[in-house]
């Protein structure tokens, strides 16, 4: 089974070596989700949902939140944020029996970037 949650964080980039509005310093109110999978314990819960925050916002939302992005990654694009995200993540939710199968960023509510396991393999 697999459940998500979603959380969103304010963060100033550029975008380097790219023609374009966006090479320029500025921000946005990024959304992401989670999606986690695995077996449903006694209780009929895959992972609980304040488990998960704790997780995201020791590991993710206490970096991004606020931050100028590009001291983080080289290349700040919605893509390489899910890809940093998934790296932040993937670990501590495999020590909570669970698996990371999507996580998907919005640099705004139109635009947003998919990466998924299979992506990775």
């Amino acid at each position: 089974m697999k459940i998500r949650r979603t959380f969103s964080f304010d963060a100033a980039h550029k975008l380097e070596s790219y023609h374009g509005k966006c090479e320029r310093l500025h921000g946005h109110t990024y959304a992401f989700s989670l999606t986690v999978q695995g077996k449903p314990d006694r209780e009929g819960m895959v992972l609980d949902f304040a488990e998960l925050k704790r997780l995201t916002e020791d590991r993710v939302l206490s970096r991004l939140d606020h931050a100028y992005l590009n001291e983080l990654m080289p290349q700040p694009t919605a893509e390489n944020i899910a890809a940093w995200i998934w790296r932040s993540m993937e670990e501590g939710i495999r020590q909570m029996g669970c698996s990371l199968c999507e996580i998907e960023v919005w640099e705004t509510k139109d635009c947003s970037a998919i990466l998924t396991r299979e992506d990775l393999e």
